[in-house]
């Protein structure tokens, strides 16, 4: 019987995943693992002709997915908790079963925080490089085989760090660890080849960063996608 706690954190962009991984990685008990579907996913569709170092990334990992998922999601492990980071809009042209052997979790953001800052890679996002309506399916997906994904709000994770990983541990069936809270400045082996084109932020962090509203105007050429976008995320927090 496979003891191994696989825990999938399935993410939209610019959303504390990678600060989150790194706060697992401080556990002793755990192994984590960046985004092994991403080349996937940049060969499933034509992303990797606007995505920063998409050459790389696809040169880095297994371009199939299936064998992603047999390999390394599914594969062995030396720690009896593994931690993959993953990126829901990566989940294209993939049999979804392998999650009842998961435990999941959903990240979001406020689309008004994260768009503007996603369009600093990607200067025209589209709904399927944003992963809200993704967020919205995975969801039901896993309500649909018998599962209640916890749904993480980064921003309430930027208010109460203890509070909110105390929270999803439980949630987890782990023990809180005080060392989740900080992590050394700096590159961790675990980094996707993608860390020097997304991963400036939390390499200058050594911990979670205070949750600050942004001041400037919401740029123009975004509007459109942030009303696609708003309601899916209020529908994943449980607003109306």
């Amino acid at each position: 019987m496979d003891k191994t706690k696989r825990i999938c954190l399935w993410s939209g962009p610019r959303n504390i995943s990678t600060a989150l991984m790194y706060s697992f990685a401080q556990r002793k008990d755990t192994t984590v693992v960046d985004e092994p579907l991403y080349a996937h996913y940049l060969t499933s569709t034509d992303a990797d002709e606007y995505h920063p170092g998409a050459e790389d990334v696809i040169a880095d990992q297994h371009n199939d997915g299936e064998r992603v998922v047999r390999e390394v999601i599914l594969g062995d492990y030396e720690t009896p908790v593994v931690f993959f980071k993953h990126m829901t809009h990566h989940l294209v042209d993939l049999d979804w079963s392998f999650m009842k052997d998961t435990i999941n979790l959903i990240l979001t953001r406020d689309p008004r925080d994260m768009l503007p800052s996603y369009a600093k890679q990607v200067n025209q996002p589209a709904m399927r490089d944003v992963g809200y309506a993704k967020h919205l399916e995975l969801l039901e997906y896993l309500q649909s085989i018998g599962q209640q994904p916890m749904v993480i709000d980064s921003k309430q994770v930027l208010m109460d760090p203890k509070g909110k990983l105390t929270e999803i541990c439980h949630g987890l069936g782990i023990p809180f660890d005080e060392a989740m809270l900080s992590w050394e400045a700096g590159a961790r082996p675990e980094d996707g080849v993608w860390a020097d084109h997304w991963y400036h932020n939390v390499h200058r962090s050594t911990g979670f960063k205070p949750y600050t509203p942004k001041t400037e105007p919401f740029p123009e050429h975004l509007k459109e996608l942030l009303k696609e976008c708003q309601p899916i995320y209020h529908r994943l927090i449980g607003k109306s």
